[in-house]
């Protein structure tokens, strides 16, 4: 799941931004928008990463640490935050307390419902499963996105990698995922996904549709992540999502090894998906 997740994002870090590409990108590559090296990832990346590492330290989820974390992420990479948590953030540098905060920025935004926290809190769904991981991950996307629709679209996509992971056959996981979704918008996208076009927008439930749809469709890792990446716009998120969804659903052996060997950090990545897997073990 976590490799998965890091390799669709480098896969679409260059693509962010951007129309689709006239021909299909299918190898890492460098450039875009943040002028990184091939093989880097955003903060789709950085923030599980923060979450991975908080839950294996803590053995469980510990607001207050992974808080720190996830903002000392952002002081190193200021410029590959998006607009809602970065503006959390500032905040607590200022001072704001940590429980005013993410209403503070929803309330001069006039919104939180981008994507932000829904790749961040994916590790989440290695450690707990139903009902823990639905108040986990409302929690954890909460520390930086208020609004609730964000809240649920990370727990539809939680519940889809939980089920996964553990083998629950991929239409059965998004029905039970589908399900679980209180607020109905998210339930409404998921149940009828076929009939709506991906489009991979900085919206939580646009890029949660698009990422659930592309996974859906596809019949191996790489099939999902190569047409995630190449649809124009939010294509780092995208390819997260839809590859850590991937990556749970067909394992570490479907990840093209080229793509991994390319994958910059990739063995530290493997040590803390590794650290993840057995703090999460009873």
């Amino acid at each position: 799941m976590l490799l998965g997740l890091a390799v669709g994002d480098a896969m679409g870090a260059p693509l962010e931004g951007l129309p689709p590409p006239p021909l299909p990108v299918r190898e890492m590559r460098g450039g875009g928008i943040h002028g990184l090296p091939a093989g880097s990832v955003t903060d789709d990346t950085l923030q599980a990463a923060a979450v991975a590492r908080s839950l294996a330290a803590c053995r469980g989820y510990a607001p207050w640490d992974l808080t720190a974390r996830l903002l000392e992420g952002y002081l190193r990479h200021p410029h590959l935050f998006g607009p809602t948590s970065t503006r959390v953030f500032t905040l607590l540098q200022q001072g704001v307390p940590a429980r005013e905060a993410p209403a503070l920025v929803h309330r001069l935004q006039g919104g939180s419902r981008s994507n932000g926290s829904v790749a961040r809190g994916l590790p989440l769904a290695i450690m707990f499963t139903p009902p823990a991981l639905d108040v986990v991950s409302l929690a954890c996307s909460r520390i930086t996105h208020y609004d609730p629709v964000a809240g649920t679209c990370s727990l539809a996509v939680n519940r889809m990698v939980a089920d996964l992971a553990r083998g629950v056959p991929r239409g059965r996981a998004l029905e039970r995922a589908t399900a679980a979704c209180l607020r109905g918008e998210v339930r409404q996208v998921l149940s009828r996904y076929r009939t709506i076009e991906p489009v991979a927008s900085l919206d939580a439930v646009t890029i949660t549709h698009c990422a659930v749809r592309v996974f859906m469709e596809a019949a191996t890792y790489e099939e999902t992540v190569v047409r995630a990446v190449n649809l124009g716009g939010d294509t780092d998120t995208a390819g997260a999502i839809s590859g850590a969804l991937a990556g749970a659903c067909w394992g570490v052996e479907a990840i093209p090894l080229h793509w991994l060997a390319a994958l910059r950090d990739g063995p530290a990545l493997m040590v803390l998906a590794r650290g993840l897997w057995a703090a999460s073990r009873p």
